[in-house]
């Protein structure tokens, strides 16, 4: 009997006993401490985002960089232009709101391309930083083609028939001169059209767009051109044979018609009507005062890299 209850006992006494988890171990506590802690830095990092913290602490350390660097000598020394020739270079430096000595770094070129592209001429800018102390600007400028005379005034149109915002055009005079509604959205075929025959082409000093379809060429020795609609290149081309031909434009004529395929049509000059004809042509290129003669001004010139950051800036 004795012997029974200590066997129990022994048998009861060697069974393992169970591991109760502490509380704080249980799963919903866990996840629920895991959610504080991510609601937390949520927390504190929009507050550092919205009290602006961050933000002052990277510029701060930006500014940082940017002092030493200068002080090693990274700052702006030169500032070179590439394709400048019609952009004043007082107003590109303006744009550029660069001076000479400030820390290169601190020069914000997207900002400045955005400044220097909004000027009249400016038409592309690439900006380059070549450190240690060189700005580099490689502009390419809208290029004048022709004067749109209209309402009695004058207005610079650029190779691609878009107005080139400028005061006074008198330096472009020598320019041919366009007349007509619609005529500057025509104006690129019309100067295709007429670089295929440049010597002939420079004798024309105006094209008027006729009832938007067609142009009537005036040349320096008062002869007016009739191009057709259509085909208008077979027929200025045409006229360039005839001329180089028999010196037809050295003829005492009013007007040479190619509006017909099949013949040119030439009017001669008539007593009493060769005077009328031509005060016409004249009246129509005087409308409104023709721009003041340039001085020494030399279109065409091939622009030059320069430096235009000299001491005198």
């Amino acid at each position: 009997m004795f012997w029974f209850r200590s066997e129990v006992k022994m048998t009861i006494r060697g069974q393992p006993r169970r591991r109760v988890k502490p509380l704080w171990r249980g799963p919903m506590i866990v996840v629920s401490f895991a959610i504080c802690l991510l609601g937390g830095a949520s927390a504190a990092g929009w507050w550092i985002w919205q009290s602006g913290w961050m933000l002052r602490a990277t510029e701060y350390a930006k500014s940082l960089v940017i002092t030493g660097a200068a002080k090693r000598g990274f700052l702006v020394r030169n500032v070179l232009v590439e394709g400048r020739f019609e952009t004043p270079r007082r107003t590109l430096l303006k744009a550029l709101r660069l001076e000479r000595g400030a820390p290169i770094f601190a020069f914000d070129a997207k900002a400045a391309r955005l400044r220097v592209e909004a000027l009249p001429w400016v038409e592309k800018v690439v900006i380059e930083r070549q450190l240690p102390d060189v700005v580099h600007l490689s502009l390419r400028e809208r290029r004048p083609l022709a004067l749109w005379q209209r309402g009695g005034k004058f207005f610079l149109l650029d190779s691609k028939g878009e107005l080139i915002p400028v005061k006074d055009v008198g330096a472009y005079n020598n320019l041919i001169v366009i007349i007509g509604k619609g005529a500057p959205k025509k104006a690129v075929e019309l100067f295709n059209l007429l670089a295929t025959e440049r010597k002939l082409a420079s004798q024309v000093i105006a094209a008027v767009r006729v009832g938007g379809r067609r142009w009537n060429l005036h040349l320096n020795n008062n002869i007016e051109i009739w191009l057709p609609e259509e085909d208008a290149n077979v027929a200025w081309r045409h006229l360039a044979m005839l001329n180089h031909k028999h010196n037809l434009l050295l003829k005492d004529l009013i007007a040479v018609d190619l509006r017909l395929s099949d013949r040119v049509v030439i009017r001669k000059s008539q007593k009493g009507k060769t005077e009328e004809e031509r005060k016409k042509i004249q009246a129509i290129l005087r409308e409104g005062g023709l721009p003041n003669q340039s001085r020494g001004r030399r279109l065409g010139a091939v622009p030059r890299g320069k430096q235009i950051s000299d001491r005198k800036t």
